[in-house]
């Protein structure tokens, strides 16, 4: 049994990992603050007696009363519509509070995984995205609160190794969907079954030629548990489908998976919203021995009847 430590567990993908772990044997400290996740998430593991949920700020860790041997680090609003609300809270999250978690981890000698993310590589002018591309992101746009954010988290992971030996891994998570996801995230899939579970309009941003490569969060989990648990990588490592859509796919399936009636609505397209995600998975093909199971419409309509008992 190992002792773990998922910060930002009471969120969609944060909850899940938590599950997941406690079903491998393991004792689970769930971390969040609830800004952007639901207690609600994790109702059903509180009744486990290796499972423990603390509500705090990863900026504001507390002093635990156990050794972790292992921390997850998904401490960070994940969609527009949260990290954009309060900006300089995103961007202190993911520097002061990851310093914090990496100084814990150093304490404790325990091996820590950072949730990074697609949005490092920015609006690509690599396609499909490999680990080795750099980006290319706007550090002044309203999207740079997360996307650099994220940059600097990977940049202390690194700096902790480096000088630390710190035994860190690094996920780049490309879009993932499934149950327990907010119904008001913003999220492409989430806005799209709600909107058309209730036959509203289907809002559009920009054309719709965007693509998006969508994975299923048990399959991403999955790869997660083996990334911090392989001896030899220490990242980065894309963790994605590489299946590519275009947006307006994505609309089609779940008008045709919902049987609704509504129709698409177009909209301006944000500033700064990438057009093209496909991730290259070589990397966790060959070290991890990891590609995503579950296909689309399966995973889409586990996450319709999810959302059809919310509404």
């Amino acid at each position: 049994m190992k002792k773990i430590l998922v910060a930002g567990g009471a969120g969609f993908i944060g909850n899940h990992l938590c599950r997941f772990l406690l079903e491998k044997g393991n004792s689970v400290v769930c971390f969040d603050n609830l800004q952007s996740s639901s207690k609600e998430n994790i109702e059903s593991l509180l009744e486990n007696e290796n499972f423990t949920f603390i509500e705090g700020d990863i900026n504001h860790l507390p002093k635990f009363s156990n050794n972790f041997d292992q921390i997850y680090n998904l401490a960070c609003p994940a969609s527009p519509v949260h990290y954009q609300k309060e900006p300089i809270d995103t961007i202190r999250t993911n520097t002061v509070g990851v310093i914090n978690l990496l100084e814990l981890a150093l304490k404790d000698k325990a091996r820590i995984l950072q949730n990074s993310t697609s949005e490092i590589y920015g609006d690509p002018l690599c396609h499909p995205q490999i680990e080795t591309y750099c980006g290319n992101v706007n550090p002044i746009g309203p999207r740079a609160c997360y996307d650099e954010g994220k940059r600097i988290a990977e940049t202390l992971f690194f700096e902790y190794y480096r000088k630390h030996n710190l035994e860190i891994r690094i996920a780049r998570v490309f879009n993932t969907y499934g149950p327990s996801m907010l119904k008001e995230d913003g999220r492409v899939v989430s806005n799209f079954i709600v909107q058309a579970l209730q036959n509203q309009d289907i809002t559009i941003y920009g054309s719709g030629n965007q693509t998006r490569s969508l994975c299923y969060v048990s399959d991403l989990v999955g790869g997660l548990y083996k990334l911090m648990n392989n001896e030899k990588i220490t990242g980065p490592v894309n963790l994605g489908n590489p299946r590519e859509m275009t947006i307006l796919e994505i609309a089609q399936k779940i008008i045709e998976l919902t049987n609704s009636k509504s129709k698409l609505k177009f909209m301006p397209l944000p500033a700064d919203d990438p057009t093209k995600r496909r991730p290259d998975i070589s990397l966790a093909k060959r070290e991890l021995d990891w590609e995503p199971e579950i296909i689309l419409e399966d995973g889409l309509k586990e996450t319709i009847d999810y959302f059809k008992g919310k509404i």
